[in-house]
């Protein structure tokens, strides 16, 4: 018997339809297109206005595009993994109340939440489900709504951040498609530089806590543009490394969004050329669980079968890392 490898076999996406535009920003905090577009390279992000929607409607919208595109029985999925910063609620699993109301009755479901990380650590999860054996069909979903948890008069992140999710099926592979490697990292030093300070179990919400704005994300800009930049351009140099790769043999780089520059960065540490890059910050912002998924679902049609993929990512915490993986369709 062949090697199972895991392969994406489908995928799916949603944004919400709300333009949040760096024009409209201008009229919110001190900052202008210019800057933004410089500094970022965001010209616009999607944010979910409707009142009582939360991160479960976009993750339920994205699965259902891929149920759809895809013609799968829901009720073949094994697994659900939701890969988000933002869930619905701090308890009740959001990834539960998804696979339920997407009609996915017969998967067991959970949340992993590792920052902008969070999607590139549930390829590593829902590869070794596959690779096990014991489970056929696993629903990878990234979404987060980052507007619910975003002071929109701090103009160092309410110009960074947007909604959206995306969603990929992982299936066992005999041809050698799917992933191939991974390697991913953490360091527990930027627990102090990208975090929220309240609504946890060391500073629960209190009337103080809401009155100083402490539910809100803060970031330390400088510090992890350093560190992502060092840290995504490392790992993906790395794996090409490890896997005997040249900046020929790679077809596309599939990086996180939250900075061009950054981006960038990545690229040139790779030395893959700027028309294999795919980037859709511009149209998105950092939606960060949902910025991998997202470049999936936009670029799609551009992948052929065997192309070779070198995914990155950066997050709070700080985790990072990079996946190497052939498309399989």
């Amino acid at each position: 018997m062949n090697k199972i490898t895991a392969a994406i076999t489908a995928v799916g996406a949603y944004v919400p339809d709300f333009v949040l535009s760096n024009q409209v920003l201008e009229s919110m905090v001190e900052t202008n297109d210019e800057w933004i577009t410089t500094r970022t390279g965001i010209k616009e992000r999607r944010l979910l206005k409707e009142k009582g929607k939360g991160t479960s409607f976009m993750a339920i919208k994205a699965a259902q595009d891929l149920i759809s595109k895809s013609k799968i029985n829901p009720e073949e999925i094994d697994l659900v993994i939701m890969a988000t910063t933002t869930p619905d609620m701090p308890v009740a699993a959001t990834g539960v109340y998804v696979a339920t109301q997407i009609g996915a009755v017969n998967a067991f479901a959970y949340d992993l939440q590792a920052a902008c990380s969070s999607f590139l650590y549930g390829m590593s999860n829902a590869a070794a489900y596959i690779e096990s054996g014991r489970y056929k069909k696993v629903l990878l979903i990234g979404a987060d709504k980052m507007s619910s948890i975003i002071d929109y008069t701090d103009r160092a992140t309410c110009i960074i951040f947007g909604d959206g999710a995306g969603a990929v099926l992982f299936e066992p592979n005999f041809e050698g498609l799917g992933l191939q490697d991974e390697f991913l990292k953490s360091d527990g030093i930027g627990r102090e530089y990208l975090k929220i300070d309240a609504g946890g179990s060391i500073l629960p919400p209190s009337k103080e806590t809401v009155e100083n704005s402490q539910h809100f994300v803060f970031q330390d800009g400088k510090t992890v543009f350093k560190y992502a930049v060092s840290g995504m351009a490392d790992v993906s140099e790395k794996i090409m490394e490890r896997n005997n790769l040249t900046k020929d043999d790679v077809n596309w780089l599939i990086a996180h969004q939250a900075n061009k520059r950054i981006i960038d960065a990545t690229a040139n540490r790779m030395g893959v050329d700027e028309e294999k890059v795919l980037v859709n910050i511009h149209r998105y912002g950092n939606t960060t669980s949902a910025t991998l998924p997202l470049l999936l679902s936009d670029f799609e049609d551009k992948f052929k079968k065997g192309d070779n993929l070198i995914f990155a990512a950066f997050g709070g915490g700080f985790t990072w890392g990079s996946i190497y993986l052939k498309w399989a369709y």
